[in-house]
């Protein structure tokens, strides 16, 4: 069982727990305590669940099988289908940059702050894994090479906050807000058309943080604040391109997305990191708000 802990803040109640190698919180706007629990246990249930059945870390769930298939075709359920099937869409909408079999290059990659980058030879190697374009996908049936593997965490954080707050409304018409490791959602605005007050990290400015309302909707955060390698100077960052195994060139520190759902929010943060240096030129096109730092 997930450990679950409550609070009662000035004006609603606060629920904490981790999942997914992530601080996870809920924010109420409800006055009984036994409905607070009751939001707070369903919603922790529901993060685990979906960790547990997507994680690559466990070796007893749809993506260990998958992964660990040998070439042979696995037939999935409607769940995996459909996320399966947005990271295609993403795949497609990025041109390769957004790829969910890029995961196997966490073998030569270790973002850790040192400055043990690998050899190109290494990259190369792993690099034969890698493509989605390689994977037989169709009518539920993924078949992939030997040695590939997939990896959903790229969405698999926003969906579980999505999940949940589908979940919470079907409990109370009150506010809420459910906040996954700085992605987060709420399920309406606040009594009296109030707000959440939400900080974002500013990388690069010690101990600087910005604070803005949220009301409605979602926000994501893409960033490499504590996953990146500096040698000779040049710092590394942890968005790797799929398609030459390498980092993204000058990827922004940060970007935060606002959008209806936190998978969508989650998905255009995603993609303009992936953009590198054109990040901003592409954010503007997609005619949402955003900060990038």
């Amino acid at each position: 069982m997930t450990e679950t802990r409550l609070k009662k803040e000035q004006d609603c109640w606060r629920g904490s727990f981790e999942v997914m190698a992530s601080p996870c919180e809920i924010l109420m706007e409800v006055d009984d305590q036994s409905l607070a629990e009751n939001i707070l246990k369903a919603v922790s249930a529901e993060a685990k669940r979906i960790e547990q059945k997507f994680s690559r870390y466990r070796d007893n769930n749809i993506i260990f099988k998958i992964n660990n298939a040998s070439g042979k075709t696995i037939s999935v359920d409607d769940e995996t289908t459909r996320l399966i099937d947005f990271s295609d869409n993403l795949y497609r909408m990025s041109e390769g940059l957004f790829d969910i079999t890029s995961g196997v290059l966490r073998k030569a990659w270790k973002f850790d702050g040192s400055d043990n980058v690998p050899e190109s030879e290494r990259v190369k190697k792993i690099l034969l894994t890698v493509g989605w374009n390689k994977v037989t996908w169709k009518d539920q049936q993924l078949k992939m090479k030997p040695g590939m593997e997939i990896d959903l965490g790229g969405v698999g954080k926003e969906y579980a906050v999505d999940r949940c707050i589908q979940i919470v409304r079907d409990m109370t018409a009150e506010s809420v807000l459910v906040n996954f490791g700085g992605d987060l959602a709420t399920t309406c605005p606040r009594r009296r058309n109030g707000f959440w007050s939400v900080g974002r990290l500013i990388t690069g400015k010690e101990h600087s943080v910005a604070l803005f309302q949220l009301r409605k909707g979602a926000i994501a955060t893409s960033g490499d604040a504590h996953r990146y390698l500096i040698k000779d100077g040049i710092r590394y960052s942890h968005v790797l391109n799929p398609t030459t195994g390498w980092p993204v060139i000058g990827a922004p520190h940060t970007v935060s997305i606002t959008a209806p759902t936190c998978i969508e929010a989650g998905m255009l943060s995603t993609l303009a990191m992936l953009q590198g240096e054109k990040a901003e030129q592409f954010l503007k096109l997609q005619e949402v708000d955003y900060w990038i730092d």
